[in-house]
């Protein structure tokens, strides 16, 4: 296999880390979640806490939404005072991004990531989804919460991770099958088989590469 980046986009409760971490695991490949946070933090000197707080979360009025369109790909010098801003902390959080799939295959869990490497060839961009009810019971399987806290944190979560996505990719839609590769129902298929699906795709653009 090539240098391949696959990035993961998931509706909360439809296994995307799992899966990820799976894929991953199988290909030998590094997994990236909330590390990115950590190497953000130490490539910026900015506390890893405040990478926390703004991941995957929009703290934006309509108005910031307008004024933003979509996110620039530099960043921020440390003097300035914007500096710690939740705009500069995605910029930070892209250019690790960047960096990594410049230097290895690896698996990247949300935060935009197929966004951010949009127009490489190296990349598969990958959605999971699921009904909310079979949501549902998953997490109910794997949390504490109660039947109607479950509910609201899945809403919630779905929520922020929409209006990031939008914020910060100007304007386009999250789960819009436009922007990925692959789209896979996990209410159907197992952790395991989204993996094969995975691995048979990029098999699939591999031979198609090596018959032109």
């Amino acid at each position: 296999m090539g240098k391949t980046i696959f990035t993961i986009a998931r509706q909360y409760g439809s296994s995307g880390r799992m899966v990820g971490r799976k894929l991953a695991d199988q290909l030998k490949i590094h997994y990236y979640d909330r590390e990115l946070l950590r190497l953000a933090s130490n490539e910026s000197g900015i506390d890893e806490e405040l990478f926390y707080k703004a991941d995957e979360k929009l703290k934006k009025t309509f108005f910031d939404y307008l004024a933003r369109k979509k996110y620039r790909e530099n960043w921020i010098s440390p003097d300035s005072d914007e500096f710690t801003s939740d705009d500069n902390l995605f910029n930070l959080q892209a250019k690790i991004i960047r960096g990594i799939a410049e230097k290895e295959s690896c698996v990247i869990i949300g935060r935009c990531a197929d966004y951010i490497l949009r127009g490489r060839g190296d990349v598969v961009r990958v959605y999971l989804h699921a009904p909310f009810e079979e949501r549902l019971k998953a997490v109910l399987a794997l949390s504490p919460l109660s039947e109607e806290e479950a509910r609201k944190q899945m809403e919630k979560t779905d929520r922020l991770r929409e209006e990031y996505y939008s914020y910060y990719t100007g304007g386009r839609v999250w789960n819009s099958a436009d922007n990925y590769d692959l789209c896979i129902d996990t209410s159907r298929v197992t952790v395991d088989g989204c993996v094969e699906m995975i691995i048979r795709y990029l098999e699939s653009i591999q031979r198609g590469k090596g018959g032109r």
